[in-house]
């Protein structure tokens, strides 16, 4: 009993000490944006200087307002032909599908700088000009595995009976994808959308090597501005970590409630 009360503290031990040194850092950031000095070390007071500072940089706004663009244009045209291709993988044969999910594979087990060096090959060889387009479409390549891979699960426990029994019934092909198998693989696609939203905002490898002509997303400008003493990127990087955990929140809270709201209604 004593020796299970002891492995019972040490793995609280191991998990609080995983907690602090995942969280501590952020933890840091957080408060050394409200410092009123420069320094990254030494607390001078509470300020909201940097934040000020922040909402003035028109370019700090702009790459804000690029970043999204690029992630909103990405997720939906990423999700769109991953789920699609996701469906049309389902309903192959089982060698074609094993080539298709292996070559989809390799985007994903590939480095990073190795699909960047490749991708930024490309574009130059093709005379492309480096900028939003080239950014969007290397978005949109990396994002969709990603889209394939979490729908493919929703539709490998779908019954291929009941889209069957609605063309019996009636339904054109088009209706039975989009009023049968989409409404009962959704939360798939959901999750593909969110990974692939993340992905595409939070990119830097790949965005550093196919961008120019000025064009920056968010993490090539915190990359630029942690080579020199900027307290704003301390402010832009915990506002980034609150609208984090505010989606996550409501990620995991409105599921529940609508589950909970289905219970009360029976």
């Amino acid at each position: 009993m004593v020796g299970f009360k002891n492995k019972k503290i040490l793995s609280y031990f191991f998990i609080g000490f995983a907690i602090v040194f995942f969280y501590l850092p952020i933890l840091l950031m957080i408060v050394f944006s409200f410092n009123d000095s420069r320094s990254l070390s030494s607390w001078q007071g509470f300020s909201l200087q940097w934040y000020q500072q922040l909402f003035r940089d028109r370019e700090i706004v702009q790459v804000v307002m690029n970043t999204l663009l690029v992630a909103f244009i990405s997720t939906v045209i990423s999700t769109i032909v991953g789920t699609l291709t996701a469906i049309g993988i389902s309903k192959s044969k089982k060698i074609l599908k094993e080539i298709v999910l292996n070559i989809n594979n390799l985007p994903i087990l590939n480095p990073e700088i190795v699909t960047a060096i490749g991708m930024m090959l490309l574009f130059s060889s093709l005379g492309f000009a480096k900028g939003f387009t080239t950014m969007l479409i290397a978005h949109v390549a990396f994002c969709i595995p990603y889209v394939i891979l979490s729908v493919l699960p929703k539709l490998r426990s779908l019954d291929d009976n009941i889209a069957e029994a609605a063309l019996d019934l009636g339904a054109t092909p088009w209706q039975a994808l989009m009023k049968v198998i989409v409404p009962q693989i959704m939360p798939g696609i959901i999750s593909g959308a969110l990974i692939a939203f993340t992905m595409s905002f939070d990119d830097f490898v790949i965005s550093y090597f196919v961008t120019g002509n000025g064009f920056k997303n968010i993490s090539i400008l915190v990359y630029t501005m942690s080579k020199r003493i900027n307290p704003t990127i301390n402010a832009l990087s915990s506002i980034l970590v609150l609208i984090i955990t505010i989606v996550l929140i409501l990620i995991n809270t409105i599921p529940l409630i609508k589950r909970k709201e289905r219970i009360v209604e029976k």
